[in-house]
């Protein structure tokens, strides 16, 4: 038996486990829920149920258990009350710390998730705690719980005894019934800072006689991901592989990350675009052991890095960065564009998909930097639209000179007029193409497109209309014609149709006006210099506004097939 109880001594407990907070000063960034649960135990306005929820290891079921301490300490002297300081000495506090509190139950829903393992709780509701001032039920992961359950609980849960609290914990609060949430207060614990796990790490490892390099306890706290659980559970790993002092390649090693200095200058050969250094750089680092996912994602994290320090400049100086990342930021920011590096940054995150896919990872992380690097070392279009205005030296004016005096096509298709306005009853219609603008302002869009492709108006004026339709025109479109024309104009219409060949349409004479309109614009010098730079490229839209056969504001789209209509760049 004592050698027993000395093994159990001599036991070794986890980091995480063997500093998980006591009392609300040691909990590490939650000072919004210390300060409400402070203010509601001192002013004895304790809610009857409480919902923690957050990322896995940022303290919820500690909270929970911090919770239950204070509700029930009763110092030590045994006469204490509630208290946002727990004595951490009297048998209530040791006993929840020890989750072996006859009134404090902690259940794990995610194992009984069913309605009677509720009603086995709520069985016990109505009877008054035996030692403690509050009988507590903490429910870890309660988004697992079934329907029924939910259910089986909402009444006890809106009205329980007063010797009762709740305490629920989940990370999935959006599986959380509203029912639930309504009667609920909720606290959203914040993923930790870098700068808060770091110190806390230093702490622990001063309490343990352990020395370790400040990059290395910034690579744990940044590869901790906001989890103190997390970041403990790598600092307990770091230790085992260090002797004494825990170093930065020791950290590198154990992580998998690439080193840093030479993702930085694999970087700057990629914004530089060095194409032959990139893929020797990568080649180096590959056969230094880096894995090709987490090259390609520092990449992505100093991409986004970059933009940071240059639209804030003050991020540069903050503490969640190390040295050489600050160096490193004021180096090469001031050199490179926001638009650059948005591009790179979708490149990138598209070939993270590619990277999960390829039979050969290295192969198509070398394919992805050689297109980023292609791309980062080539002009923005406003740099090569303004570079090409300058050689051409003309005045980007575009007189469109339409092959007949038609109105001009918009961009959408439709015939344009001059501001349109309501059409109010008589209204006179002298040409067809008046009519179908009332249509497509009324949102007729049946009969514009019926009109515009099915049939061709061989004679139309006022009172009457005579058209040639095709077979897919049906008795209703000729229905809805008559009635459309005779509410809007006062009279009746007649509209003498007959099947056959079809003449030209509308929709094809708007193509027509719109093919003659873009040879047009593409014979300007500006236009052809635009073209010329841009090969593949071709002119995709017209948009003009016409006020009295005056031009107002013209615009040109153009669509590059080749370089500038992939969706990297």
């Amino acid at each position: 038996m004592a050698e027993e109880a000395k093994n159990n001594q001599e036991q070794y407990v986890v980091l995480a486990r063997k500093y998980r907070p006591q009392n609300f000063d040691e909990l590490l960034g939650q000072d919004a829920l210390v300060r409400t649960l402070t203010n509601a135990i001192n002013n004895n306005r304790l809610h009857h149920a409480y919902i923690l929820t957050g990322i896995r290891g940022v303290g919820k079921t500690t909270t929970a258990r911090i919770i239950a301490r204070a509700l029930n300490c009763t110092g030590k002297d045994g006469n204490g009350g509630p208290t946002i300081h727990p004595c951490g000495e009297c048998e209530n506090c040791k006993a929840i710390a020890a989750s072996r509190h006859i009134d404090v139950l902690e259940l794990d829903a995610a194992s009984r998730t069913g309605v009677d393992d509720i009603r086995e709780i709520l069985d016990g509701v109505r009877y008054k705690p035996t030692n403690a001032r509050y009988k507590i039920y903490i429910i870890d992961e309660v988004h697992m719980l079934s329907k029924n359950a939910f259910n089986a609980l909402l009444k006890t849960l809106e009205e329980p005894p007063s010797h009762v609290i709740f305490i629920f914990a989940t990370t999935e609060i959006r599986k959380v019934p509203v029912t639930v949430l309504s009667r609920c207060q909720r606290f959203d614990l914040q993923r930790l800072t870098i700068e808060d796990l770091s110190k806390h790490f230093k702490n622990i490892l001063q309490k343990e006689g352990l020395e370790a390099d400040d990059e290395a306890i910034h690579m744990i706290a940044k590869a901790a991901d906001g989890s103190c659980r997390d970041g403990l559970s790598l600092l307990d790993q770091a230790i085992s592989l260090s002797d004494g002092k825990i170093q930065t390649e020791t950290v590198k090693n154990m992580i998998g990350l690439a080193d840093r200095s030479q993702t930085f200058s694999l970087f700057e050969s990629l914004m530089a675009g060095k194409t032959d250094e990139v893929v020797n750089k990568l080649a180096e680092q590959y056969k230094n052991g880096a894995n090709p996912t987490t090259v390609l994602q520092d990449l992505i994290n100093i991409t986004h890095m970059l933009a940071k320090a240059k639209i804030v400049p003050s991020s540069v100086g903050s503490d969640s960065l190390a040295e050489s990342e600050k160096d490193f930021c004021k180096k090469l920011a001031p050199n490179v564009s926001i638009a650059v590096l948005s591009k790179i940054w979708q490149m990138m995150i598209k070939g993270l998909g590619e990277l999960a896919i390829a039979p050969v990872q290295i192969d198509a992380l070398e394919m992805i930097l050689i297109r980023v690097a292609y791309s980062a070392s080539l002009p923005t279009p406003f740099e090569l639209l303004n570079d090409v205005k300058k050689k051409s030296k003309i005045t980007p004016e575009i007189p469109l000179r339409a092959a007949a005096a038609a109105p001009f096509p918009t961009s959408g298709g439709s015939l344009q007029q001059e501001e349109s306005s309501p059409v109010s009853p008589k209204t006179v219609f002298t040409k067809i193409e008046e009519f179908i603008q009332y249509l497509e302002n009324a949102r007729k869009p049946l009969l514009v497109y019926a009109l515009k492709n099915d049939v061709s108006v061989d004679s139309f004026r006022p009172g009457e209309i005579q058209m040639t339709i095709s077979d897919k025109v049906n008795n209703d479109f000729l229905l809805n014609l008559q009635k459309e024309l005779s509410e809007v104009t006062g009279e009746k219409w007649k509209i003498e149709t007959k099947r056959g060949p079809l003449g030209e349409t509308i929709a094809q004479h708007e193509q027509a006006l719109d093919n003659a309109n873009k040879k047009n614009v593409s014979d300007l010098p500006l236009v052809k210099a635009i073209l010329e730079e841009f090969k593949g490229s071709k002119i995709e839209t017209l948009t003009r506004k016409i006020n009295q056969d005056n031009v107002d504001d013209s615009e040109v789209s153009f669509e590059d097939a080749e370089t500038y209509n992939d969706e990297d760049i």
